[in-house]
């Protein structure tokens, strides 16, 4: 009989290992708890491929390159983490043994929003970001075929939010400097 690790603090992150093995959700530790999801599957992982292929289609900055399952440390706990659909880091993370990477080192983290999400599940990821001043956040929905861009990270929140729709381009501030563009993603509950 095989014995599964209980959560208390200071083993999360083994249990939360233990999770993602044997059930294939994507777990994340926020504010000493732990948080699960599906893994993205049919149109949610079209959304992060479509947008994927256009980051690193774009002519990101040298030294920049997109990166899926890679998860940010967050502040305050050292077990906290979040892990973003997609991330834009420094190329030297695939060279580094940590798996955490610094949120200062964060260029864009992209968040895309699964059908189940509730509304204040995603102001709290937006905030979860906030808190550890990633300095851009994308978050697409596909439930509405909407985005909202937000930006400048100031006590625990983002102080631009720029919302849009699909079919209009998303900015990327600079560094990036790109524009990415939304009229190709999918919709949930179109065929």
């Amino acid at each position: 009989m095989a014995v599964s690790p209980r959560p208390r603090p200071g083993n999360l992150r083994e249990v939360a290992e233990k999770i993602e093995e044997a059930t294939g959700l994507r777990v994340q530790i926020v504010g000493g708890k732990l948080v699960m999801s599906p893994t993205p599957r049919g149109k949610h992982a079209g959304v992060v491929k479509g947008l994927r292929r256009q980051l690193e289609g774009s002519g990101l900055p040298a030294g920049l390159d997109v990166y899926e399952v890679s998860s940010i440390a967050l502040p305050d706990d050292r077990d906290d983490y979040v892990t973003p659909d997609l991330i834009v880091l420094p190329t030297d993370w695939e060279d580094d043994d940590d798996w955490l990477a610094d949120p200062e080192d964060t260029a864009l983290a992209v968040e895309v929003i699964s059908q189940s999400e509730k509304s204040r599940e995603i102001r709290d990821e937006a905030d979860w970001y906030a808190v550890a001043r990633v300095p851009v956040l994308l978050v697409v929905d596909p439930r509405n075929g909407t985005w909202a861009l937000h930006t400048r990270p100031d006590n625990g929140a983002y102080q631009n939010v720029l919302p849009g729709k699909y079919g209009e381009t998303v900015p990327l501030p600079d560094p990036l400097g790109i524009d990415v563009a939304t009229d190709r993603l999918p919709v949930y509950g179109e065929t």
